[in-house]
């Protein structure tokens, strides 16, 4: 495990998240899973977290209960080098329920905030041509999941 590894809070999804991330990103792998024993707060055996790493980044899923759920403050960003590539995880992370939201953010399934970011996004946004650069951030701020090309084709004029 890694010496700081972010801890995800479900209710009782905790395997099935992991699960799902895993299927998602192709660079993945399941560790450990620890389960409730007798007199805990969840049934004996019921998963209480699981480990996982994905893209060389270790994550635990918790099952925690009901007490807290995700918000926007904190997200996943995910760099992204081509537009299938965005396509990908935009439908992956949205498929069964997830949300889109606006610039390339989105909740998956388990309501965790992700950002689908093109490479070529922040690249434009970086462009030493201000006016360029506010025309790509322009064209972002009107899309859900970013297109890379007609970013690029606002930030041309």
């Amino acid at each position: 495990m890694k010496k700081i590894s972010p801890c995800l809070w479900f209710d009782k999804d905790a395997e099935q998240a992991m699960n799902f991330y895993l299927s998602v990103f192709r660079d993945g792998k399941p560790g450990e899973i620890l389960r409730y024993g007798e007199n805990a707060p969840m049934p004996a055996g019921t998963v209480l977290t699981a480990a996982f790493e994905i893209e060389g980044m270790s994550f635990i899923a918790l099952n925690g209960g009901p007490h807290f759920r995700f918000n926007e403050a904190v997200s996943f960003s995910i760099d992204c080098r081509s537009q299938a590539e965005v396509d990908y995880f935009w439908d992956a992370l949205t498929a069964d329920g997830g949300q889109p939201s606006q610039c390339g953010w989105l909740k998956d399934k388990f309501g965790v905030s992700w950002q689908v970011v093109p490479a070529r996004m922040i690249e434009l946004l970086k462009d030493s041509d201000p006016a360029r650069a506010q025309r790509a951030m322009q064209a972002m701020m009107t899309m859900t999941r970013i297109d890379i090309a007609t970013v690029e084709a606002a930030a041309d004029g």
